[in-house]
């Protein structure tokens, strides 16, 4: 079966759920792009809650005559360098995760994604980060991206709109099951959050909650 999904940064759990278990994975790289959604945005746990770090982009600019000026093509988003977004970002993690049990475990692995190289395209930088996923946790996804904007065909599951922060469809094939969350016992456990949130709690036992 084929799983249809849309990039995302550091997605949520869902969303390697549907990696480990489809026997295809295509991510969408033809739509266009839609604001507060996992595609550039991932949701950690806090001290104070539920944080959501978002990466901002740059849009390119538009012909004077294109009335759809604010529509843009997944393919053409840029990071932008504006800022100090990629310091704070890992700061985060780090204050969110620092106390975590296998946060120094994989540190190294995803402290370069802030710190070293810099990826010009939103698509590419997302695509890096999900393959050091996959290998961290130690899923081996048939990955490939769309051709070209199109329903699904030929059978599988569109999961474009369904897994996303606001207002998510329904997904009966998944069930978040708790896990040990650092602060759980000030906030309870908080579902669905980055795959961040169960790799650096539960390390090598992740595998088992997808």
């Amino acid at each position: 079966m084929t799983a249809l999904l849309s990039t995302t940064y550091f997605g949520p759990v869902q969303w390697y759920q549907k990696l480990y278990r489809y026997d295809r994975v295509l991510i969408e790289q033809h739509e266009t792009f839609q604001k507060q959604t996992y595609r550039n945005r991932c949701l950690i746990a806090t001290t104070q809650g539920v944080q959501a770090l978002t990466v901002p982009i740059v849009h390119p600019a538009a012909p004077a005559n294109n009335l759809q000026s604010s529509v843009f093509s997944l393919q053409s988003l840029r990071l932008s360098d504006h800022g100090e977004w990629r310091r704070q970002h890992w700061q985060a993690i780090q204050s969110a995760y620092g106390e975590s049990p296998f946060f120094e475990y994989y540190e190294d692995d995803l402290k370069p994604f802030f710190t070293e190289r810099r990826w010009e395209l939103l698509i590419d930088y997302n695509d890096a980060i999900c393959r050091k996923i996959c290998e961290l946790i130690d899923i081996h996804p048939n990955l490939e991206y769309t051709t070209h904007f199109a329903p699904l065909s030929g059978g599988g599951s569109d999961f474009r709109d369904v897994i996303r922060p606001k207002h998510p469809l329904p997904d009966p094939d998944f069930q978040s099951r708790p896990y040990y969350q650092v602060f759980a016992q000030k906030h309870g456990f908080l579902p669905n959050l980055s795959i961040l949130d169960l790799l650096l709690n539960m390390g090598p036992e992740s595998i088992f909650y997808l």
